[in-house]
């Protein structure tokens, strides 16, 4: 027998690290996904607590914040600038208008034929963004955005010209033994809930991965094999795609349709809504659906003479106090307030 004593080792775990991470993601997961589901909870009981015209304000603020979600997959994931995304909205409110006026499509069925409209102008215009970028990308966009009311305003016999088509808005179903300001609201929030899964498993995918790497780093992103001009053009159809969503319910809920509704003021309102949001967060597009609702109308209320001044003041506020948006400043009053509790 050896004078030497035997030392046995424990064997070591090298997983362990990596299996903590799965479960705090998992955790984390788990967080969300009960967030969500409270969240939409109270979206559902809103409507039976407040009067008409509120439904309606945050009906408006469900339709925006599918816009924006288009425009945060674009800016916030793809890297790339739009200052024409009210025209994409323009497209599906017409869309669906004239679909409702001249062939008398029912509600349900104007709103794939507008997005689809809407994903085939953005695939077209995701073109251009093959070779541009920055400022003259930008320019691009916005020149769309501008002479799309002069357009909309000359094809009088099928637009309405300067003054717009009337519709009738979808009636409730007698079973559901809703108003018509309810229905409305639930037809908003279902295609909300529907657009908001899609772009989480969107960007949940290898679609998702290859538009951040392209946003991050395109010359990195060339050389592991991502196709840019592919990606990039795919990024303009999806989000134009989801503003078609938008602007078909919009004309839902509004009846109306006019070329002055989607004036260029309505791309920056959209583009300052997702800014103001938060760019690449999950949550900015919803935040920034309740900026571009309220924060006119505030501002229309401090100062009936220079409501302009009002809203670009607020939203120099917003953009000093939290630069990263509304979803950054609440995930950084969340992290402070975990670290006060747990120095307590």
């Amino acid at each position: 027998m050896s004078g030497r004593a035997e030392v046995t080792e424990k064997p070591v775990r090298a997983d362990a690290p990596g299996r903590g991470r799965a479960l705090a993601r998992i955790a984390a997961g788990r967080r969300r996904w009960i967030v969500a589901a409270a969240l939409l909870a109270v979206a559902c009981s809103l409507p039976f607590q407040l009067v008409p015209f509120r439904v309606f304000q945050f009906t408006m603020v469900l339709v925006y914040a599918v816009a924006l979600l288009g425009l945060n997959l674009l800016v916030g994931h793809a890297g790339q600038i739009s200052l024409g995304h009210g025209a994409f909205f323009a497209v599906g409110a017409y869309g669906t208008a004239i679909m409702l006026d001249r062939w008398d499509v029912p509600h349900v069925l104007t709103l794939p034929a507008a997005a689809a409209t809407a994903f085939a102008l953005g695939l077209a215009l995701g073109l251009p963004a093959m070779r541009l970028r920055g400022l003259y990308l930008a320019l691009v966009t916005l020149a769309i955005a501008i002479f799309l009311v002069p357009l909309l305003k000359r094809f009088e016999s099928v637009t309405g010209g300067s003054m717009g088509l009337t519709l009738g808005k979808p009636a409730p179903p007698a079973w559901t033994g809703l108003a018509e300001d309810q229905w409305l609201y639930f037809l908003a929030l279902a295609v909300a809930v529907a657009a908001f899964l899609l772009a989480r498993g969107l960007l949940h995918s290898r679609v998702g991965r290859a538009l951040h790497a392209v946003r991050d780093n395109e010359a990195a992103a060339e050389v592991m094999g991502v196709r840019l001009s592919f990606y990039k053009t795919l990024a303009f159809a999806w989000s134009a795609m989801f503003a078609g969503a938008a602007g078909s319910v919009y004309t839902w809920v509004i009846g109306f349709v006019s070329p002055d509704s989607f004036a260029v003021t309505l791309s920056i309102t959209l583009l300052a809504g997702i800014v103001v949001g938060g760019l690449g967060s999950f949550s900015g597009p919803l935040l920034g659906g309740l900026f571009v609702m309220f924060v006119p109308g505030i501002s229309q209320d401090v100062n009936d003479a220079a409501p302009g001044v009002i809203f670009g003041l607020l939203i120099i506020t917003v953009m000093y106090v939290a630069p990263t948006g509304l979803a950054g400043l609440a995930g950084r009053v969340a992290r402070s307030t975990k670290k006060i509790l747990r120095k307590e």
